[in-house]
C-alpha cells in the first residue's frame, strides 16, 4: 500500500494538479474574519479626501485594499457601526481616523446643513481575494451605445475618458471595458459594484466638458476647437528623466500640445502680468494652469516663465511621478502622462451615447443572490457525491472523485481571483456547467478503467475515455466562445467561467484523476 501510494504522489500530472492548486489558493488568499471595514471609495475634496485618505487604485485586489480599524478610538467592524458612529459626529470637529495604512486627523464639514459626510464609502472587511460581480454585490450596470459608427481608437478614448470620469467621482470598484454583438455594433458596457446612485446614469451618458483655467479664467477647453492636436508619440512625449531623493524616487514626463491661434493669444493675455517665481533651478509663473473634468479639478500644471505673455500654439505639459522605487517612480509617471493627454483629448467624449440598458440591484437583494446560489453549489455537490457513493459504494472510488471535482473549482476561482475578474450569476451557471461536466468524464474515466481485465486492455480503455473527453472538450469549447460577444458581452462571464474550467480539467484535473485511479484501480 506504501509503495501504491509512493507511486500516486510521485506523477507528474498528479504533482502538476497539487501545483496548480498552490498558485490557486495562492491567489486567492482566503483569510478568516478580519478587523475593520474596506474602504471602497473616497468623495474628492470630502473631509476624508483632504485628510490624506486615497481612493484605491481601480485594479488593486480586495485584500489590498485599505481598511477603517477605528474612529476616535472606536472599533468599526461594521458598515452598520461606521454609519451609526458618523451620526454622532458634529461639523467643524477634529476626528481621528486609524486604517492599515496609518492614522488620519480629519475635520468634519455637514455635507446637508446637518448631516456629516467623512467622504467615505466604506463595504465589509473582504475575506478573499474574489471580487463579487454586481450581481452579488449589488451596483449598477449600464450599457452604452455610441450614437455614430466608431473607430477602435476613438473606443479606446471612450472608455479611457468613462474610467478618468468615474474615477474622478470618487468611483473606484468599476469595469468599463468595450463590447460588442455578433453583428458587429459596438457598445461600452459599464459595472459599478456597490454602487446605485441613479446620477451615475447621467454621469456616463453625456459627453462632458474639459477646459483649463488660469486665475479663474478660461484658456481652452478640450476638443478640436481649442485643442488641435495632443502628441502620444515618442518623438514628443515621453519620460524625460528619473532621480533619486532621500527615500523616493521621482520621474518627470512630457507631452507637447498645439493650440488653436485663438487659444493661443487667450493665454498671451492671461499670462502676460503675471510674476515670475523661481524654484530650484527652474523659473515658474506665479499661477498655475488648472484643469477641470465637468467642473471637478483634476490636476494643476506649473506654466513655465518662458510662455509669459506669448502666443505659441506649440506647448508643452509636464509633470512627475513618484514611487518608492524608480521603476514605480517611472510607472507612476507614465500612467499620470496618459490620464493628462487623455483628459485633454477627450474632455468631451468624441460621440456622444445612449443608454441602451440600465440596471441596478440593491446590496440585500445581491446579498441574497449570493447566499442562494451558494446554496445552490452546496446542494449540486451534495447529490453528486451521493449519486457517486451509491453508485459505485466505494470509497477508494467516491473520495478521490470528489476531491478532484473540489480541484476543479478551486482553480476556476483561483484563475478568477488572478485576473480579476468579477463573480457573478452568470459565472456561477459556468461553474455549475464544469462541476457536470466533471462529474460525465470522471465517471466515465472510473467505468472505462473498473471495465478493463488485462494491463493492455484497461490502458486502451483508458485512452479512449480521455479520447472522448478531449472531444467533448472541443465540441463545448466551440459552443462558448461565440458567448464571449453574444448579447453585447452581458454573457461574456458565463463563457470565460466555463472556457477556463473546462480547460483546467481537461488538461489538468481530470488527466490527474486518471493516472491516480489508474494506481489505485490497477490491482
Amino acid at each position: 500500500m506504501n509503495e501504491r501510494v509512493k507511486s500516486v504522489v510521485t506523477n507528474w500530472r498528479f504533482l502538476l494538479l497539487v501545483l496548480f492548486l498552490i498558485f490557486a489558493l495562492w491567489a486567492i488568499q482566503p483569510h478568516g474574519e478580519q478587523e475593520g471595514v474596506s474602504i471602497r471609495s473616497v468623495v474628492p475634496n470630502s473631509s476624508a479626501a483632504l485628510g490624506g485618505i486615497a481612493n484605491p487604485a481601480p485594479k488593486i485586489t480586495p485584500l489590498a485594499k485599505e481598511r477603517l480599524l477605528t474612529i476616535n478610538g472606536n472599533p468599526i467592524n461594521s458598515v452598520e457601526d461606521y454609519y451609526h458612529f458618523t451620526e454622532t459626529l458634529r461639523s467643524n470637529t477634529t476626528v481621528r481616523l486609524s486604517t492599515t495604512k496609518g492614522t488620519y486627523t480629519l475635520l468634519t464639514k455637514a455635507a446637508n446643513d446637518s448631516i456629516i459626510d467623512l467622504g467615505l464609502r466604506v463595504a465589509a472587511a473582504p475575506t478573499t481575494n474574489l471580487r463579487k460581480g454586481l450581481d452579488l454585490e449589488g451596483g449598477t450596470r449600464v450599457l452604452l451605445e455610441p450614437a455614430e459608427d466608431v473607430t477602435d481608437d476613438q473606443v479606446d478614448i471612450i472608455v479611457a475618458n468613462l474610467q478618468e470620469r468615474l474615477n474622478v467621482y470618487g468611483l473606484s470598484d468599476v469595469v468599463v471595458r468595450p463590447a460588442s454583438d455578433l453583428s458587429g455594433k459596438d457598445f461600452i458596457l459599464v459595472e459599478i459594484a456597490g454602487v446605485t446612485e441613479e446620477e451615475v446614469k447621467d454621469l456616463l451618458a453625456r459627453q462632458g466638458k474639459f477646459e483649463s483655467t488660469i486665475g479663474n479664467k478660461t484658456v481652452f477647453s478640450g476638443g478640436e476647437k481649442d485643442i488641435t492636436y495632443v502628441c502620444r508619440s515618442a518623438e514628443c512625449a515621453g519620460i524625460r528623466e528619473c532621480s533619486q531623493q532621500g527615500g523616493s524616487a521621482f520621474c518627470t514626463f512630457f507631452f507637447g500640445i498645439t493650440l488653436s491661434p485663438e487659444a493661443a493669444e487667450r493665454q498671451a493675455g492671461l499670462t502676460r502680468d503675471l510674476a515670475v517665481v523661481t524654484e530650484g533651478s527652474n523659473q515658474y509663473l506665479s499661477q498655475d494652469i488648472i484643469l477641470y473634468l465637468d467642473d471637478v479639478e483634476v490636476d494643476s500644471l506649473r506654466i513655465g516663465a518662458e510662455l509669459r505673455g506669448r502666443a505659441t500654439t506649440s506647448i508643452q505639459i509636464s509633470g512627475s511621478g513618484t514611487g518608492q522605487t524608480e521603476q514605480e517612480a517611472f510607472d507612476n509617471a507614465k500612467a499620470q502622462m496618459k490620464k493628462l493627454q487623455t483628459i485633454i483629448i477627450t474632455g468631451s467624449l468624441p460621440v456622444s451615447l445612449t443608454v441602451v440598458k440600465f440596471d441596478t440591484i440593491s446590496p440585500t437583494l445581491g446579498k441574497e443572490f449570493l447566499s442562494n446560489i451558494t446554496s445552490v453549489v452546496l446542494l449540486a455537490f451534495g447529490a453528486v457525491a451521493l449519486i457517486i457513493s451509491l453508485r459505485y459504494r466505494k470509497v477508494k472510488i467516491v473520495v478521490p472523485l470528489l476531491l478532484a471535482l473540489a480541484s476543479e473549482i478551486v482553480l476556476i476561482l483561483g484563475f478568477a481571483a488572478m485576473v480579476g475578474w468579477n463573480l457573478d450569476l452568470a459565472a456561477i451557471a459556468g461553474i455549475i456547467i464544469v462541476i457536470g461536466t466533471g462529474v460525465d468524464h470522471f465517471i466515465m474515466i472510473t467505468d472505462e478503467i473498473l471495465k478493463g481485465e488485462t494491463g493492455a486492455n484497461w490502458k486502451q480503455r483508458l485512452k479512449n475515455a480521455l479520447f472522448i473527453v478531449v472531444g467533448a472538450y472541443l465540441t463545448t469549447s466551440s459552443g462558448m466562445i461565440p458567448l464571449l460577444w453574444a448579447g453585447a458581452g452581458l454573457l461574456k462571464g458565463f463563457a470565460l467561467t466555463t472556457l477556463a474550467g473546462l480547460s483546467f480539467g481537461v488538461l489538468i484535473a481530470r488527466p490527474a484523476y486518471a493516472a491516480v485511479m489508474e494506481k489505485i484501480l490497477k490491482e
